[in-house]
């Protein structure tokens, strides 16, 4: 089995009870309240700024231009393949990207931002930085390949276009070669700092499990 592979496994039983969360239940089935899904576009957003400073710290540790070209494809990646679907209902909900950046992060995003920066500003290279961010990516496919296929239905609903995106061969594509990239940096570790690595995915899976969970209620600043 590949290590990224192992990571997911571990982890599995938490993305279980991510596709299972309140939030995500009614969003597949059209119940959710819309002021639940704008406060988690929002919160969202928040995280994307934060995650993009995951990439940041990896590169001031890259030691070849080589890598700091991967770093700044994901972050390209994130800023351009996510941020069409999420500018369109934050115009839909009459706000703009720039408002909500003074907004504060929820202290469970907080909580996970912090742990991904964390690991990528203290931990001894890649292998830490994809640690932390792969789980974000790799959950949301798999959460929403799940969720298109048990409920077609979603794709009646105002969230479809959401759904569409991580559900799609594109970022599928995109996970499967980050993860491909992964496997690469993470090819010779010792057992310790191999070890280090799943806690730090299982952790930042935990995380994204709290984040669907907090999203099912609204941000009342918005």
């Amino acid at each position: 089995m590949s290590f990224v592979n192992e990571l997911v496994q571990e982890s599995l039983p938490i993305w279980e009870a991510c596709l299972n969360s309140e939030f995500l239940t009614k969003l597949e089935n059209g119940t959710l309240d819309e002021a639940c899904f704008k406060g988690y576009i929002v919160e969202d957003s928040l995280y994307l700024r934060e995650y993009a400073k995951v990439f940041a710290w990896g590169m001031t540790k890259a030691e070849t231009m080589d890598t700091v070209r991967n770093y700044y494809s994901l972050l390209s990646f994130v800023n351009e393949g996510e941020g069409a679907t999420r500018l369109y209902y934050l115009k839909r909900y009459g706000l703009t990207d720039a408002q909500i950046q003074t907004l504060p992060l929820r202290p469970q995003n907080r909580a996970y931002a912090d742990c991904m920066i964390d690991a990528a500003k203290n931990g001894a290279g890649e292998a830490e930085c994809m640690a932390a961010c792969l789980p974000c990516m790799l959950s949301y496919a798999w959460i929403f390949q799940k969720l298109v296929a048990r409920s077609p239905q979603v794709k009646e609903t105002p969230y479809w276009p959401l759904v569409r995106d991580y559900a799609d061969q594109r970022y599928e594509d995109a996970c499967k070669a980050w993860a491909a990239y992964t496997e690469t940096v993470c090819a010779d570790l010792t057992p310790e700092r191999a070890a280090h690595c799943k806690a730090i995915f299982k952790q930042c899976s935990e995380h994204e499990l709290h984040f669907w969970e907090m999203s099912a209620q609204p941000r009342a600043d918005v």
